[in-house]
């Protein structure tokens, strides 16, 4: 009874100074809606990168050659030719645990349709990049074993190709010029978008490895080879393993020599990529999260304000029975509403702004439960706690002081 009625005369209070009340809130508001909306930025960030690496495939290693050294000048990352088709070979028939792999070269060419052409990368690839990469084709099919065997002039095209080279028209079973040389289109792929980084991985062409080594590229050594491994928890022992392998095959087991090649693991990438955007994340958050104080101090001064307005009815409260739990209870309930109607605003508030972030910076947000939850608590939680010194100092109040007070 005595609870429902302090927050009856709470909600009068407040709506007897309407403007008052919303300037007090406005700083709660301010914050829970910032914490909301930069905290869906930091998750949408995130998501952006893991899903750019997700892309590339699954339980993935990336084998590139290392860099040259000639007279002390060392070259650019993968500037040396020391990765080799069999080693691929190697690595699939001798190493455990792994369910795929695909040697790569690429370069990129002028392609030519008609009276249509277009820039773009051809990448020299096995059908086991297919399953390694997560592709999949929606008209055609993909490049086979035959194709490799024969080193055919086949090749399977994104859908950015195909826009600019064909338009409308279906692409399959269609002759394009590589290198001013007649490939037949055998596959479209279904659409993947960009990638974080801004790259488009619908503008690309597929032909075979051996195709691309020996007639476009004409020569003897891969640029990477890509592994997909059967299961994640052994990553680092396959990568452990197919360093072991290649130091082996390229004779630099003796001394100290050098890798002259690079593993990269995908997935301790996108776990070192996953913390670093938590930690940004967590900054970002914290830092909206500061305007919640501030809003916090708005509702201990506009508390005690209230205080003073209200010293005649306080005095009056305490000479007909009123105790000092009564008087805190009150001013309790006054500054807890604040908080949990500036929280529920706030929330809305964030909502939208992420919305609004989503669709005018053409930029992916993510809107969990977490952050809402979070920062409706701290709002409710602030409220209550700096409206602890003016229900305090309410509750202290001389009724007879407070009765003579004008």
């Amino acid at each position: 009874m005595l609870f429902s009625e302090s927050f009856i005369m709470a909600l009068t209070s407040l709506y007897a100074n309407k403007m008052r009340s919303l300037l007090t809130m406005l700083g709660i508001i301010i914050g829970v809606g910032a914490v909301i909306a930069l905290v869906s930025v930091g998750m949408g960030v995130r998501s952006n990168v893991t899903n750019s690496i997700a892309s590339l495939g699954s339980n993935m290693l990336i084998i590139s050659p290392g860099a040259s050294n000639k007279g002390g000048v060392r070259g650019a990352a993968g500037s040396r030719q020391t990765l080799k088709y069999d080693d691929a070979t190697a690595i699939k028939s001798k190493i455990k645990d792994i369910d795929y792999v695909s040697p790569t070269v690429q370069s990129s060419y002028q392609i030519v349709y008609g009276n249509q052409n277009w820039n773009t990368t051809v990448q020299g690839v096995t059908p086991e990049f297919m399953s390694i990469r997560s592709l999949s084709v929606s008209n055609g099919s993909f490049i086979s074993t035959n194709d490799m065997d024969k080193r055919s002039r086949v090749a399977v095209i994104g859908t950015t190709v195909a826009a600019n080279l064909f338009e409308e028209k279906n692409p399959v079973g269609q002759n394009i010029r590589i290198n001013n040389q007649p490939y037949k289109v055998i596959g479209l792929l279904a659409s993947k978008g960009q990638s974080s980084m801004g790259q488009d991985q619908d503008d690309m062409i597929y032909v075979p490895i051996t195709t691309a080594m020996e007639r476009m590229l004409g020569i003897t050594y891969v640029q990477s080879i890509n592994v997909q491994v059967s299961d994640a928890t052994k990553m680092d022992q396959v990568q452990e393993n197919i360093e072991t392998l290649l130091r082996q095959r390229h004779h630099l087991t003796a001394g100290n020599k050098e890798d002259d090649f690079t593993v990269r693991n995908l997935t301790s990438l996108m776990e070192t990529v996953s913390q670093s955007t938590s930690m940004l994340t967590l900054l970002l958050g914290a830092i909206a999260g500061i305007s919640l104080l501030v809003g916090g101090i708005g509702i201990m001064n506009i508390m005690m304000v209230s205080v003073t307005e209200r010293t005649r009815e306080i005095g009056i409260r305490k000479a007909l029975g009123a105790t000092f739990m009564n008087i805190m209870t009150q001013f309790l309930i006054e500054s807890m509403v604040i908080g949990v109607i500036g929280g529920l605003i706030g929330i809305l508030v964030g909502i939208g702004a992420s919305q609004l972030i989503s669709k005018l910076g053409n930029f992916t947000t993510v809107i969990t439960a977490t952050p809402i939850i979070v920062s409706f608590v701290f709002s409710v939680g602030i409220g209550l706690f700096f409206g602890i010194y003016p229900a305090r100092k309410a509750a202290k109040l001389d009724p007879i002081e407070a009765l003579r007070y004008e």
